[in-house]
């Protein structure tokens, strides 16, 4: 019987969704947040779980980690920065994985039995474009490669204390809560509203999960007794232009999806599908 599981991230895309399938199986939460977070945000009252403040938890110390983990039997580690357009080589990453190993200690400190990482397919060497758990890595960004760093230091540093470590790299995800800035929102925003969504070639394939399955799948991870990397993928390859396709089906205005409009994001992979865990 899994106790007490901390949460980070909880107001985020991801972390949302791993909440609320924390909360649809009664599993009891406490959760870190910003300090205020709750005060301007438009959340619920009573989302479920205890709440601990931070005004910035990649800062604190270990001390207040062990704290904060006190009592705690599994975390599921899902803050990190991801601001739309910036996240990839932004600084931040580097106060991201250090905080992260602050975490880390201060969980072996208070004696927590499992830990769930967060990582990003973008870890991968990309040029095989279907990517498996036993693929090398070969992180081209700020973003990819502290994520691979926390990976590489987490699974020394715990394997060593004897706590269990999952890490589950995402791959695309769409979905409820999604920033409009992103692919889908903005094609299906733009075509509501009648105006032309202007795209790239739209020949890229990639592999697009549900956000919410996405979430099933991580507490679904940290609920069993894996040890090691774990793709969080459909597993099915599509391109940007069927995805753009489909979005208009909704709508039947075709005619705004302008192909070809923009020039391709300077990192962007022909092609990136996850094989599932055997």
């Amino acid at each position: 019987m899994t106790g007490t599981i901390l949460l980070t991230g909880s107001t985020g895309f991801v972390g949302r969704q791993i909440l609320a399938e924390l909360s649809r199986q009664k599993i009891p939460v406490r959760r870190i947040i910003r300090a205020n977070y709750l005060k301007k945000s438009n959340e619920p009252p009573r989302q479920p779980g205890e709440v601990v403040e931070t005004p910035d938890m990649f800062s604190e110390s270990v001390g207040w980690w062990e704290s904060a983990c006190s009592g705690i039997d599994t975390i599921i580690h899902s803050a990190w920065y991801a601001e739309p357009g910036e996240y990839l080589y932004s600084g931040k990453n580097i106060d991201c994985l250090k905080g992260t190993l602050s975490l880390a200690q201060g969980a072996i400190g208070s004696g927590v039995r499992r830990i769930v990482g967060i990582g990003t397919c973008l870890e991968y060497d990309l040029e095989p474009g279907f990517l498996s758990t036993t693929t090398r890595l070969n992180p081209l960004t700020p973003y990819a490669a502290a994520k691979a760093a926390t990976y590489t230091a987490l699974s020394s540093i715990l394997g060593h204390a004897g706590i269990g470590f999952s890490w589950c790299r995402l791959f695309y995800l769409y979905g409820e809560g999604e920033d409009p800035r992103r692919l889908v929102p903005y094609i299906r925003n733009s075509l509501k509203a009648g105006k032309v969504a202007n795209l790239g070639t739209g020949n890229q394939i990639r592999d697009y999960l549900n956000v919410r399955e996405a979430g099933r799948m991580i507490v679904e991870e940290a609920l069993g007794d894996n040890i090691g990397p774990k793709n969080i993928c459909s597993g099915v390859p599509i391109t940007i232009r069927q995805i753009a396709e489909e979005i208009a089906n909704e709508t039947g205005n075709h005619h705004l999806l302008k192909f070809s409009a923009v020039s391709n994001n300077a990192f962007d992979p022909p092609k990136i599908v996850g094989i599932n865990n055997e």
